[in-house]
């Protein structure tokens, strides 16, 4: 059995060693030439796996690290009869801490605070449906829209789009999809951002053209819209040098690019293959997962909520650093751009969530517990009896 990997799926070569013949690939290098030998073929978002790809080829099953499958021509493989996994929700968590960062990181930019504040999740999958718990626990107002999620369960807290157009803050977690009635291509488009609450602010985590690139900018120059935080692009790799100007935070698609996340989707698709192919055989990655760079973080009692918060989350993970990594693209050459966006991606740095790291609250701050215990990180022993007196 010939296994062809790409290389930047972290400890992919472990998890499939066992299962056959492993042969590693750079990204670019995934073609038709590279894989018509190949049996399985195991790659990310940047592999566009079509008839172009696949023609001629061996191949009889895929699996993509991934959420999404807007790279992958499902119909073609299924006209082949060729089997097909994804990773939903293997990066659920970590896509949820990126969003707090960012909240915080403008709440602190712009001294708002977040209780208060109601925030519009648009998709409530595995990664909306944290998003609005998280957001729920600490204090917002959250409404909620999903289409299909809303015909299949028939619960009432779905509200159609038009009614999250009063959010102070909008979130969106939806697939990229061009067809039927919840296609999600240009959703929001001029027409929806010019219906968004004066002053809202929007973050995108999902796909890039699930917002119209020239209506967000216009928003945005014009000050409709207060700030936007984006983690993916139209046409990305080649993005929108002006939008990101324009952009309070835009980082590389890596919203879901924690060490944990990446482990949970090889784990998922290493499942998949082994069930392809009635193997029974098991993979622990605990003794090659990376050391931790921070175990711990002791929180002095300075400052209100957001600012506590804010401090706890950026020594676990920054978010502006990799905002400044990307507008380093801002002055290198047009030509050197796709490359250096792809290397952002392929080769991102280290970072934990915080379900990894210990926080130490200070006695007599009860609601920062209540926070931290609500966004996931662990905390001191002993101290979650802490007196109320905040």
């Amino acid at each position: 059995m010939r296994i062809a990997i790409d290389r930047n799926i972290p400890l992919a070569a472990s998890a499939f060693r066992s299962l056959g013949d492993v042969l590693l690939l750079e990204t670019p290098e995934i073609n038709r030439s590279a894989v018509k030998d190949a049996d399985i073929l195991v790659i990310r978002s940047e592999t566009k796996v079509d008839r172009e790809l696949l023609a001629g080829s061996r191949v009889r099953f895929v699996v993509t690290a991934t959420i999404g499958t807007d790279h992958i021509d499902l119909p073609y493989l299924e006209s082949l009869g060729i089997g097909f996994a994804n990773a939903p929700g293997s990066n659920a968590n970590s896509v949820k801490e990126y969003v707090l960062a960012a909240l915080l990181v403008l709440s602190m930019r712009s001294g708002f605070t977040l209780r208060g504040k109601t925030l519009g999740v648009v998709g409530v999958g595995n990664i909306g449906s944290k998003v609005v718990k998280m957001a729920s626990d600490l204090g917002l107002t959250v409404l909620q829209n999903d289409p299909p999620l809303a015909r299949k369960t028939g619960q009432p807290q779905f509200v159609s789009l038009d009614d999250l157009m009063s959010a102070d803050i909008l979130t969106l977690h939806v697939p990229l999809t061009r067809i039927g009635e919840d296609a999600t291509y240009h959703l929001f488009d001029g027409r929806c951002i010019a219906a968004m609450k004066p002053g809202c602010i929007l973050i995108n985590t999902a796909r890039g053209a699930v917002v119209d690139t020239r209506a967000l900018k216009d928003a945005l120059r014009q000050g409709h819209l207060s700030a936007a935080v984006l983690d993916v692009w139209e046409g990305e790799p080649s993005i929108d040098a002006e939008l990101l100007q324009l952009a309070a935070l835009g980082t590389a698609h890596i919203a879901g690019y924690s060490v944990d996340g990446k482990v949970n989707a090889v784990r998922m698709i290493r499942e998949a293959v082994c069930k392809f192919l009635s193997n029974t055989s098991t993979w622990d990655p605990g003794g090659e997962l990376p050391p931790l760079e921070i175990t711990s973080i002791h929180l002095d009692g300075s400052g209100g909520l957001e600012e506590m918060l804010h401090a706890a989350v950026r020594q676990c993970y920054d978010v502006e650093l990799d905002d400044r990594y990307l507008r380093g693209i801002l002055g290198i050459p047009p030509e050197t751009r796709i490359p250096y966006f792809m290397k952002l991606r392929a080769g991102y740095r280290l970072r934990r969530e915080f379900s990894t790291v210990r926080v130490e609250v200070p006695p007599g701050f009860e609601s920062v517990r209540k926070a931290i215990d609500a966004i996931g990180f662990q905390q001191e022993p002993g101290k979650r009896e802490s007196p109320c007196n905040d």
